[in-house]
């Protein structure tokens, strides 16, 4: 059996939108978040990122 949680669920609308106000404030752009080098990657997950940018998405 499963209790109902003890806090209510992240609204992802609410928090993008607060996320961001705070990056704007502090002045952090994308380019100051390191992104993830990739070096342990396994070839599905290369293989699904491929797939991703052939069909002209930006993960």
């Amino acid at each position: 059996m499963t209790d109902k949680p003890t806090r209510p669920a992240i609204n992802m609308e609410e928090f993008g939108r607060e996320l961001a106000r705070r990056r704007a404030e502090l002045g952090i752009t994308d380019a100051d978040i390191p992104r993830n080098s990739g070096l342990r990657r396994t070839a599905s997950k290369k293989a699904l990122l491929k797939a991703i940018k052939d069909a002209g998405g930006n993960w």
